[in-house]
């Protein structure tokens, strides 16, 4: 879906069309583009709600030597949650760890 993406040079911020595929963000300048003008790999990441005035924004924060932050704004409350679970659930490190999970209750049974 659609998502106000903040650049790290122009700090203004563009609409982009996202698209969350495992633990990938790829974002389009359009919906129906064929090449992403940009990709996140999930890992390593935190999701963060930022207060900000008449905006529904949040942060994807890299912390370490490199770090980097992608701050992206919804265009509602509900819309900004969905995606801040969406991409909570996204790194590699907590699909391996739901998968262990479901086999150890299915080993229980």
């Amino acid at each position: 879906g659609y998502l106000n993406k903040r650049g790290e040079v122009n700090k203004a911020f563009q609409r982009r069309w996202f698209v969350l595929t495992g633990n990938l963000l790829f974002y389009y300048d359009k919906r129906f583009d064929s090449e992403p003008i940009g990709v996140i790999v999930l890992e390593g990441y935190m999701v963060e709600m930022l207060e900000s005035s008449g905006r529904y924004v949040f942060e994807l924060v890299f912390p370490g030597v490199s770090s980097r932050t992608y701050i992206l704004a919804a265009d509602s409350q509900e819309e900004m949650e969905s995606w801040m679970k969406a991409l909570t659930c996204a790194s590699y490190d907590f699909m391996k760890s739901a998968i262990i999970e479901l086999q150890n209750q299915l080993d229980n049974m």
